[in-house]
């Protein structure tokens, strides 16, 4: 049985970090208000917001309702949701890979 979960473990893609994926030479044009908002918004603050009503499991200390949120734990949000992470948000309504590499990007270059 442990064989098993290290054949799992084994094939599952690396985590790409926001260290490995560098701001573009030129910046981002993209910004909290352009970007980051609609995209938490949308995509994560149903479970990671003060506010929602039912957080299913996720811990309250990850809360992304402001830019200052996502600024003080964007290593964390990279690992799980940019570039080629996607283990959040869980379900069959995933940003498409467009959206996670805007979020790498945004990320990456420090979240304007």
């Amino acid at each position: 049985m442990k064989w098993i979960a290290f054949v799992l473990v084994a094939c599952a893609d690396p985590v790409v970090t926001i260290d490995e994926y560098p701001c573009p030479p030129a910046g981002t044009q993209l910004t909290y208000e352009s970007f980051g908002r609609t995209f938490f918004s949308t995509n994560c603050n149903d479970c990671h917001s003060a506010s929602g009503d039912n957080r299913y499991g996720a811990p309250g200390t990850y809360r992304f309702e402001t830019l200052d949120d996502v600024r003080n734990l964007r290593d964390r949000i990279f690992a799980r949701a940019a570039a080629t992470n996607t283990s959040m948000p869980p379900g069959p309504e995933d940003p498409n890979p467009d959206a996670r590499a805007q979020l790498a990007e945004w990320l990456a270059c420090g979240a304007p």
